[in-house]
């Protein structure tokens, strides 16, 4: 008979979590010090570079041209597409690509970013030729100052030397969190200092949540008629059947100019519950001063006011007189909550 084989030991799941969030923790500390790095580079030696890299993108004529291969490709497609969205038109051109045809693209208003750790990739020959015949400015990112790419350049954004988070200090990682980080530290600088606002964020972001953010209160508002309103001095037994018909469970107060004087919530309703209340007026009952909003601020900070109040519903005013009204679940159909 066959002897058994020996048990292997199973190391537990607590054991496998904790190896795993070990291994995380590492990776983040290892990361952190490439960008602790990068901050402090920019403090130094690299400040020069990265103001005249950012005066060679916001003076060019034309459009920022990205490029990369492997990894550095795939982190040139990002910071070319944070550009485009901040108001700096730029598209990515993958550099193995640009030999077999894609050099048309670029023209001698436009200005390169070539990114390479080491740069030396000889993939990047052609570019950088066609580069200088046609004299378009090449800005290189890399890891290396002597390298071939560097001196190539118009200005070399030379990033400090890190380890990568990889145990074998192979795989990037470090490496490419820190390009992505120098790209959006360009971009924000540039959507800076040409003052890049959320109405134009929300030109170039029409679509999905972030459009939906940037939308106006103006855009989700209930007006005219659907607007719950009763005058100072009206019925408690009134303002009710407003409340009830308009279905935003509140009633705006307005006085004879037609300026907000308060409102009348559920909340109201509950304190001031008793025999008498449908007798009262509105002016016993109302809050006075309520929050309101204007119909030019963008939905996602009335959301946040709507959040941070704990409440469902704000009227929204022009000169202090209603003009519409809004509730929780406008921005829920909106796609905004």
């Amino acid at each position: 008979m066959a002897n058994p084989k020996p048990l292997m030991a199973k190391s537990s799941g607590t054991d496998s979590a904790d190896a795993a969030v070990q291994s995380a923790l590492r990776t983040l500390d290892a990361e952190g010090s490439g960008i602790a790095a990068l901050s402090a580079a920019l403090q130094s030696d690299l400040r020069a570079p990265f103001v005249a890299a950012a005066d060679l993108i916001r003076n060019a004529k034309g459009r920022l041209i990205v490029t990369g291969l492997g990894k550095s490709g795939h982190i040139g497609r990002k910071i070319a597409a944070t550009f485009a969205s901040t108001g700096t038109p730029a598209f990515f051109v993958h550099a193995a690509e640009a030999s077999h045809g894609d050099l048309g693209m670029i023209t001698p208003d436009d200005v390169i970013l070539a990114l390479s750790w080491s740069g030396e990739q000889p993939e990047m020959k052609n570019l950088i030729t066609y580069a200088k015949r046609f004299r378009i400015p090449v800005i290189a990112m890399t890891a290396e100052r002597e390298s071939s790419l560097a001196k190539a350049a118009d200005v070399a954004l030379t990033l400090p030397k890190a380890r990568e988070a990889c145990p074998h200090n192979l795989a990037p990682t470090t490496s490419s969190l820190m390009m992505l980080a120098l790209g959006d530290a360009l971009a924000i600088a540039l959507l800076e200092g040409r003052g890049f606002t959320s109405v134009d964020f929300s030109v170039l972001h029409p679509g999905g949540k972030l459009g939906a953010l940037l939308k106006y209160t103006r855009d989700l508002m209930h007006s005219g008629d659907a607007v719950p309103l009763k005058p100072l001095g009206t019925k408690m037994s009134e303002a009710l059947v407003e409340m009830t018909s308009k279905g935003f469970g509140c009633v705006g107060i307005v006085d004879s100019s037609g300026h907000l004087a308060g409102i009348v919530t559920d909340g109201d309703l509950r304190r001031h519950m008793g025999p008498d209340l449908m007798t009262a007026t509105v002016d016993e009952v109302m809050t006075k001063n309520p929050k309101t909003i204007d119909r030019d601020v963008l939905a996602g900070e009335a959301l946040e006011i709507l959040n941070s109040s704990k409440i469902t519903t704000l009227i929204v005013t022009d000169a202090n007189k209603p003009v519409g009204i809004v509730h929780l679940h406008d921005f829920l159909r909106a796609g905004v909550a």
